[in-house]
């Protein structure tokens, strides 16, 4: 791997997060770059190369100006539309995430900043990928795609840089949330082109889940009490990125009633994975608060357990399609 310096920015939001934090935020990117370097040089032994090109089926390709799109075109119709809508909007907003990623790491060097690089390059594929496939296919109209994505870059995701742990915990959470979610809009939609893609991307987000997933179990051993804290905090404030999207509320609760992601989702193939990985439960030696936070998380995921129930037996008596099986 080759390492690349730059000279120390200073970002007044890093700054201010960093007063609210109670260990030395540079201290630790410091002590965990090395870590960083091994996570980093493994990923790029193991990610592969791939094409969005290859994905498309232009052969299906028509011209717009001789033949406009119309309602009746689309093979995907109701939810299976709607969840792609919202997950090329939320990867529409790639320059957002990557002024937040760097802000949790721009204070770093070396390998943080070849991972920022890496990751929002990775990244840019997959709003290319769902776009072309929708276009070509017909299967959204193209102008009210575009006007989402106008509407979604200008708006943004404002979102204060968080400090390096509670961007640890939320981007790991974040990544295996969104590729579940990819996964089962690929399984929905019945259609193996879109499964396709949603598999290869599902693929990347899983590989980036695995990356901070790792450093953060570093971070865990350097700092514990202040991970637990963070992890907690970000567990029970957590949001997915598209939230901002115009209308995100109705159509979050279409992808739930469907079973693309739901609470039971959440909670047992998001959140439950991640915290066993890092022994959440079996760490000694925290201080009062991160004790205090930990029996907060134990609440909380007996509430979304009862939560999920409740949901479940709505569900049972509606006529809406459901996905076969969750997980991806």
């Amino acid at each position: 791997m080759q390492v690349r310096t730059r000279p120390t920015v200073t970002s007044p939001v890093r700054d201010y997060a960093s007063t609210m934090t109670d260990y030395d935020e540079r201290s630790l990117l410091r002590e965990l770059e090395p870590e960083a370097g091994r996570l980093y040089d493994r990923h790029a032994a193991v990610a592969q190369e791939w094409f969005p090109h290859d994905y498309i089926p232009y052969r299906l390709g028509r011209d717009f100006d001789k033949e406009p799109w119309s309602p009746d075109q689309p093979r995907l119709t109701g939810v299976a539309q709607t969840a792609f809508e919202i997950g090329l909007l939320t990867e529409d907003n790639l320059p957002s995430y990557h002024r937040l990623i760097h802000g949790m790491f721009g204070n770093g060097d070396g390998a943080w900043i070849n991972w920022v690089g890496r990751w929002t390059a990775e990244e840019g594929r997959h709003a290319i990928v769902m776009r072309d496939y929708l276009t070509v296919t017909r299967n959204i109209d193209p102008v009210a795609l575009e006007r989402g994505r106008m509407t979604q870059l200008q708006k943004g995701y404002e979102h204060d840089a968080p400090d390096t742990l509670r961007g640890l915990a939320y981007v790991t959470f974040q990544e295996l949330a969104t590729r579940i979610a990819h996964r089962n809009t690929g399984r929905y939609s019945e259609d193996p082109v879109a499964d396709r893609i949603m598999i290869r991307i599902a693929a990347d987000e899983n590989l980036h889940m695995v990356f901070y997933r790792d450093i953060l179990a570093a971070a865990l051993v350097l700092e514990p009490s202040a991970a637990v804290r963070a992890i907690v905090d970000e567990v029970l404030a957590f949001q997915m990125p598209g939230a901002g999207i115009p209308g995100f509320v109705r159509k979050a609760a279409q992808i739930a009633k469907a079973g693309i992601y739901d609470i039971r989702v959440h909670r047992d193939e998001v959140l439950l994975p991640i915290l066993r990985h890092w022994r959440i439960f079996e760490l000694t030696n925290l201080d009062a608060a991160a004790e205090a936070a930990r029996a907060r998380l134990a609440e909380h995921l007996a509430r979304l357990d009862e939560a999920a129930r409740r949901f479940e037996e709505r569900m049972a008596t509606s006529t809406v399609p459901r996905i076969s099986t969750s997980g991806g």
